[in-house]
């Protein structure tokens, strides 16, 4: 290609920002990687869940913790990290019904979880749960109160309970025949 002498200036510019953006995001890597060391345990507990990676799962850690004492319940962590429809009806009027915004950084992460979950091979558990949820409720809120949620409270349970991820729930007779075989397989 030909560039004239003003574009490749630009370029060079661009080219140098570039190398620094991709040089700050891997010194911070290494430090998120070293100050994640004491969490090992509870990394590699969280990364058996499917569509939680090792890195989603440090960040999830970074902004719940693993003292699962702090929160009394499933129900109340997964209220924190706004993962409940809010029930705002008065005088039989409904009104929102919407999500609200309080976990800016988690929600979205739990929801690319959610997403790589339904579209594991492997295990099939969360593509089954989001099938029958997105019959009735559409992909959005199949995502978010359906899968989202089911991740974050498996990640509470496991956390106190130091076990990795293996739903008890693996029922799969209500699905066609032929992807029951494929399961099987």
């Amino acid at each position: 290609y030909e560039l004239r002498d003003d574009h490749s200036v630009k370029m060079k510019v661009c080219r140098k920002h570039f190398d620094y953006i991709h040089e700050c995001i891997s010194i911070l890597d290494e430090k998120l990687s070293n100050l994640s060391k004491p969490y090992h345990e509870f990394i590699k507990l969280a990364s058996t869940i499917p569509g939680v990676t090792d890195k989603s799962a440090t960040y999830i850690i970074t902004k719940i913790g693993t003292d699962m004492s702090v929160f009394k319940s499933s129900k109340h962590l997964c209220s924190w990290a706004s993962l409940t429809i809010q029930n705002n009806k008065s005088a039989e009027k409904k009104k929102s019904v919407r999500i609200s915004c309080a976990g800016v950084y988690l929600n979205p992460l739990l929801v690319q979880c959610g997403n790589a979950a339904i579209r594991d091979k492997k295990n099939p558990y969360f593509k089954f749960k989001y099938d029958c949820i997105k019959k009735r409720r559409g992909h959005k809120r199949a995502i978010i109160i359906a899968i989202a949620r089911m991740i974050l409270i498996y990640i509470y349970h496991m956390f106190l309970k130091k076990e990795v991820f293996h739903p008890t729930e693996t029922d799969y007779s209500d699905i066609l025949e032929e992807l029951y075989k494929k399961h099987r397989e």
